[in-house]
C-alpha cells in the first residue's frame, strides 16, 4: 500500500471522527437548549470541541438564556411590585371610604352647627383625597393606551405653572414647609399639552409635599432655548431613595412609612414630559432632591 493511501485513509479517519464529534456537540447543544427553554435554571452552554462556529453559537445562546432570565427577574420583581401597589391601593381607598361612613353617620345623628361644620369639613377632606387617588389611577391607565397623543398647543408656561404653584400654598404651609420662589417675569412661549404640563407640574409639587420635610425650592426660568421648571425639597431620609429608580411606576422609597402614596405621580409626570415634547430629571445631593422640567422655547423667546 502505497503512502498516498494511507494518508488518505488517515484523513478520511480523521475527518470522520471530527464529523462525528461536531454532531454529537451540536446534539448536546440542542437538549440543553431544549432544557434552557423549559426550565429555571442558571447553567450556562460550553462548546467541548474547538470549533469556532459552535463556539460562536453556544456564547449566543447564552446570551439568549441571560436576556430571559433578566426579564423573568423584571417581571417578578415588577409583579411583586404590583400586588404590593394594589394591596396598598386597596387600603389607601377602604380607610377613607370606612371614614366617610362613619363620619356621615355622625353628621346625621348631631344637630350641633359646629359638629356639623367639622364633620363636613372632615367628609370633603376624604373626598378629596379618593378624588385624588382614583384620578392618578384613571391617568396611569390612559398613558398605557398607545393610541394616546396628547394635543399640543401654544402656550405661555408662566400661566400654567404660577397658578398651580399658588394651589399648593396653603398645603405647604399646613405641613409646615417654607416655599421660596424664584421665578422670570418673562413670557415663556411653549408648544405642548396644556393639561399634560399642569399635571406634570401638580405631580412635581404633590411629591414634594408628601416626602418633604422643612423647605421646598421652586424655579422658572429661561436657559439658553429651554424653560426650566425646578422643585427642589429636602428629604428626611435620602439613603432610602435610589435616584435611578423615581421615575419607575409603583416606586416608593419609604414603603414602610403611613403616608398613602400610589408610586405612580412621578412615573406619570415622565411619561407625560415625554410626550409633551419635554423631559424630566431627577437628582439628589446629599438631602436635597430635585426634580427638573425642561421644555423648549419656541418662537423668538428660544433666540
Amino acid at each position: 500500500m502505497s503512502a498516498t493511501i494511507v494518508v488518505l485513509i488517515i484523513l478520511t479517519l480523521l475527518l470522520a471522527g471530527a464529523l462525528i464529534a461536531y454532531r454529537r456537540q451540536v446534539k448536546d447543544i440542542c437538549r440543553r437548549t431544549a432544557f434552557l427553554r423549559t426550565q429555571d435554571t442558571n447553567m450556562t452552554l460550553s462548546g467541548d470541541l474547538p470549533f469556532a462556529e459552535l463556539n460562536a453559537l453556544t456564547a449566543e445562546i447564552n446570551a439568549l438564556a441571560e436576556e430571559k432570565r433578566a426579564r423573568v427577574r423584571g417581571s417578578a420583581k415588577e409583579e411583586q411590585a404590583l400586588k404590593e401597589t394594589i394591596a396598598n391601593l386597596s387600603h389607601d381607598i377602604r380607610t377613607p371610604l370606612t371614614s366617610l361612613s362613619g363620619y356621615l353617620q355622625l353628621l346625621k345623628q348631631t344637630e350641633d352647627p359646629a359638629e356639623r361644620e367639622k364633620y363636613l369639613g372632615i367628609i370633603e377632606e376624604r373626598t378629596k383625597s379618593l378624588e385624588e387617588l382614583l384620578d392618578t389611577l384613571f391617568t396611569y391607565a390612559r398613558l398605557q393606551d398607545a393610541g394616546y397623543v396628547p394635543a399640543l398647543t401654544d402656550l405661555d408656561l408662566q400661566t400654567v405653572v404660577a397658578p398651580c404653584v399658588l394651589s399648593f400654598y396653603d398645603d405647604f404651609e399646613a405641613r409646615g414647609i417654607t416655599v421660596e420662589t424664584a421665578f422670570t417675569e418673562e413670557p415663556l412661549p411653549v408648544h405642548a399639552a396644556e393639561e399634560s404640563v399642569r399635571r406634570i407640574v401638580q405631580n412635581i409639587l404633590k411629591n414634594a409635599l408628601d416626602h418633604g420635610t422643612s423647605r421646598a425650592l421652586l424655579s422658572l426660568k429661561k436657559e439658553k432655548a429651554q424653560v426650566v421648571f425646578s422643585c427642589a425639597n429636602e428629604v428626611a431620609h435620602p439613603e432610602e431613595i435610589d435616584i435611578h429608580s423615581v421615575f419607575s411606576r409603583f416606586y416608593r422609597s419609604d414603603a414602610a412609612r403611613t403616608h398613602s402614596s400610589t408610586g405612580l405621580g412621578l412615573s406619570i409626570a415622565h411619561q407625560l414630559a415625554e410626550q409633551t415634547g419635554g423631559q424630566l430629571t431627577a437628582t439628589l445631593d446629599d438631602s436635597l432632591f430635585t426634580v427638573t422640567f425642561t421644555l423648549p422655547l419656541t418662537g423668538e423667546a428660544c433666540r
